[in-house]
């Protein structure tokens, strides 16, 4: 498939930690070897670096393909790296992937998805990459495992664009490439979001699309409470937009999100003062990673308007 111009943003995470443990000059020059190491796997996927960015790279690449295939690689050797590093040292990469119409000035390159691609860099958890719908659209049939994160709002956009989190690892379970199995009774199954089921500890509530939004928090105000000293008195919101299930972060000290599935810390999406698409089941962390086994958790579920009796059941048991 023919492709457009697709921008890169591999961003390390971590690493003003990596600076207090080691100091100024090991830091630097530990950083600066990465950086050289990310712009020589994007150049030998034929992409270009543009420019490092203190802790990250910017490239751009001929098409969604070579993009994807330079950031797999990236991923997966960095993540060997890592396996055997001092945890307190681990810098994990976060990437953005967009395709579109760039324009260069200068040697700088600029437009939609160069915007795209730094926002989705931010907002992807460690150890992730996000990638539009335009990237994924250039992939071979089965080329790459992702995920539909679906419409992701954007800072400064008015259209939520689509977007995906590519699977970059090794082994991974069937779930990831197969749409959430949810039994229709009697009719075809209604993809647009219906209800979300919440449980923390021994409390459990349902939501349908109509009593939305809702705010997770700390006090009674709130729709839900979760009565945990790392839980902001208003944490985090839920809403429905546009058919989807949308998770608000309005907290002090940030909103995790992990999706039934997957598995380790690189496998969750964190949130300050930023949003995601709710699908699916997963977990929700107020306040504290939930690679932290003390975080407060919420376990969630959404489903369209027709949820089986039998899933929801389910879900109730876990």
């Amino acid at each position: 498939m023919s492709g457009y111009p697709t921008v890169v943003f591999a961003d390390l995470t971590g690493s003003t930690r990596v600076f207090e443990a080691m100091g100024n000059a090991k830091a630097t020059d530990t950083v600066t070897r990465l950086i050289q190491w990310i712009g020589g796997i994007c150049e030998s996927h034929q992409g270009r670096v543009v420019k490092s960015l203190g802790d990250g790279v910017f490239a751009i690449f001929g098409d969604g393909g070579t993009a994807t295939r330079a950031v797999l690689e990236l991923q997966r050797n960095h993540q060997k790296r890592l396996q055997t590093w001092p945890a307190p040292l681990r810098m994990e990469l976060q990437i953005g992937v967009a395709s579109g119409e760039v324009v260069e000035v200068d040697g700088d390159c600029y437009g939609d998805a160069v915007n795209l691609a730094s926002r989705l860099s931010d907002l992807a958890g460690p150890g992730q990459i996000w990638a539009t719908a335009s990237v994924i659209e250039q992939l071979r049939e089965g080329e790459v495992r992702h995920r539909n994160l679906g419409p992701i709002n954007i800072r400064g956009k008015s259209e939520m664009p689509t977007v995906h989190r590519i699977d970059w690892q090794d082994e991974i379970t069937e779930f990831l490439t197969m749409p959430a199995a949810l039994v229709a009774t009697g009719r075809a199954q209604d993809s647009s979001f219906g209800q979300i089921e919440l449980a923390w500890l021994d409390v459990r509530s349902l939501f349908r699309a109509a009593d939305l939004p809702i705010h997770l928090g700390r006090v009674d105000e709130a729709e839900f409470v979760v009565n945990d000293p790392r839980v902001s008195r208003l944490h985090a919101r839920i809403e429905a937009r546009q058919g989807s299930c949308v998770l608000v972060d309005v907290s002090t000290y940030g909103t995790w999100v992990r999706f039934h599935g997957s598995a380790g810390p690189s496998s969750e999406i964190a949130l300050r003062r930023d949003e995601c698409v709710l699908h699916g089941s997963g977990e929700i962390g107020l306040g504290a990673p939930l690679s932290d086994f003390s975080a407060p958790t919420i376990t969630f579920n959404t489903s369209g308007g027709n949820l089986s009796l039998a899933r929801r059941d389910t879900f109730l048991e876990r």
